[in-house]
């Protein structure tokens, strides 16, 4: 087991490192949330939803590999933090993500605006995609972000680009756009419904 892993474990589910801040952090997530189903803006609360589910699904296989090969997860969450969820989420990026999808989707355009002559919607995706590797970049040179494997590292961000993200904001942008709320709720309910069984399964097994 490496050290980043060994320092992330120490952290998982730790309540001794409860900090207040949360609290204040939780009820701006629920308010943002609260905003759009005041406003009746479908579109973003569920774009929102499903990009929080699929990081979760991404946190969960991160998890499993760990466990699995009892080296690494992919990546580690190892600064400080006022509760470790995962080997690879603590409650602060749980909230970020939380909000991102909903900022995401805020943001985009109507589908028949085009972007230097290309549909709008693959362009953003790959667009966020970059520049949240970008963020990710940094964090890893702060030393809360670990990666050990040679094949998830800023010398080859590809994969962290096309996996850690992509799926993200496609997520997101595709239950936008679903044509009504019905759908919307499926695909969301989907996604959620994964999550759920993984971590009733890997739970039980203690891998998560």
């Amino acid at each position: 087991m490496t050290e980043s892993a060994r320092t992330a474990l120490d952290l998982l589910r730790d309540s001794s490192q409860f900090q207040w801040y949360v609290i204040p952090l939780l009820l701006l997530v629920i308010y943002i949330y609260a905003t759009e189903v005041e406003r009746r803006n479908w579109n973003v609360l569920f774009a929102g939803i499903a990009l929080w589910g699929v990081d979760l699904f991404n946190e969960i296989w991160n998890s499993i590999v760990f466990h699995a090969t009892g080296r690494a997860p992919v990546w580690g969450a190892t600064g400080p933090t006022a509760y470790q969820l995962l080997i690879g989420l603590n409650i602060e990026i749980c909230f970020m993500f939380a909000i991102m999808g909903v900022t995401a989707a805020k943001m985009l355009p109507p589908k028949e605006t085009r972007i230097f002559g290309l549909p709008n919607r693959p362009v953003l995706i790959a667009l966020n995609s970059a520049a949240a590797v970008g963020v990710e970049v940094l964090l890893n040179k702060a030393g809360v972000l670990t990666w050990e494997w040679s094949w998830w590292q800023p010398s080859f961000p590809f994969l962290i680009w096309l996996i850690g993200y992509v799926p993200f904001f496609a997520a997101c942008f595709f239950v936008h756009d679903l044509p009504t709320v019905k759908a919307k709720v499926i695909a969301v309910g989907a996604i959620l419904g994964v999550d759920a069984v993984a971590i009733g399964i890997f739970g039980a097994m203690g891998w998560l």
